[in-house]
């Protein structure tokens, strides 16, 4: 790769320095490729140090670049999308979905989650702990609360725990006829637990989508999906597939 000198700008310089690494990763890099070292960049942008960390920290909240430990910068993957507001409706678990079971427990959950099922803030429900991953990378961590009344049969599996329960449980969910849903989304930050499951640091920026799964005229399930901000963006409608990528020419001019 040549020596790229920038031109004296009226916008600061870390920030036409992220234009131009911006058009750089897209037509020179491929995702999960990493970025040679800061002392090589800088010497091929002709910036100093402090001005090259400035532009890939603005990358990185972007979600164009990731900083995994043990490994270096690399060019991160396309932005996950996150479904709201479209009219299919489906159950967690049914077919094509992405999510990976992990856990199941029986507890009494938060006041605020039991309000929301309408159930006693005193009865147990199921929570069932799911991770959604792209690129070999945690995305998104989900809580899915689903009331005893919504499986009545679970009792006669012989699953007591793990994954196995988790599946039980959404089988027997799956036998409600699901009459619609809900969905809310919120800017949060990460909590340790989330942090931990998303490979972040606490308080990083996430975003949190509640969705009611609504069965027999009540709440039957609750999820709460907690996703990177950095690596996903919200969709609306029954494709979401609609991107516009503005011009890197004339983001610097």
């Amino acid at each position: 790769m040549g020596t790229t000198q920038l031109e004296s700008v009226p916008e600061p310089k870390y920030w036409h320095l992220r234009t131009v690494l911006s058009e750089a990763l897209d037509s020179e890099f491929s995702v999960g490729e990493i970025l040679p070292n800061e002392r090589d960049l800088a010497a091929r942008f002709g910036v100093a140090r402090a001005t090259l960390r400035q532009a890939l920290e603005q990358l990185e909240l972007e979600g164009r670049l990731q900083r995994r430990r043990g490994v270096g910068t690399t060019v991160a993957p396309p932005r996950v999308g996150v479904a709201v507001g479209t009219e299919q409706h489906a159950w967690p678990g049914a077919a094509g979905d992405v999510w990976q079971t992990a856990d199941c427990d029986l507890a009494v959950p938060a006041a605020s989650v039991a309000d929301a099922l309408e159930s006693g803030r005193d009865e147990p429900v199921h929570t069932v702990r799911r991770s959604r991953v792209t690129h070999g990378q945690p995305v998104a961590a989900e809580l899915l609360y689903i009331p005893q009344s919504s499986v009545p049969d679970l009792s006669g599996i012989d699953a007591p725990s793990g994954a196995a329960r988790a599946r039980a449980v959404l089988r027997e969910l799956h036998r409600l006829e699901l009459e619609g849903q809900d969905s809310a989304v919120e800017l949060g930050s990460a909590r340790a637990d989330d942090a931990k499951a998303l490979d972040r640091l606490p308080g990083a920026p996430v975003l949190v989508v509640t969705t009611r799964y609504i069965a027999e005229g009540r709440t039957a399930a609750l999820s709460v999906a907690t996703y990177r901000a950095d690596t996903c963006r919200l969709t609306f409608g029954d494709s979401g597939g609609v991107e516009i990528h503005e011009d890197p020419q004339r983001r610097a001019s």
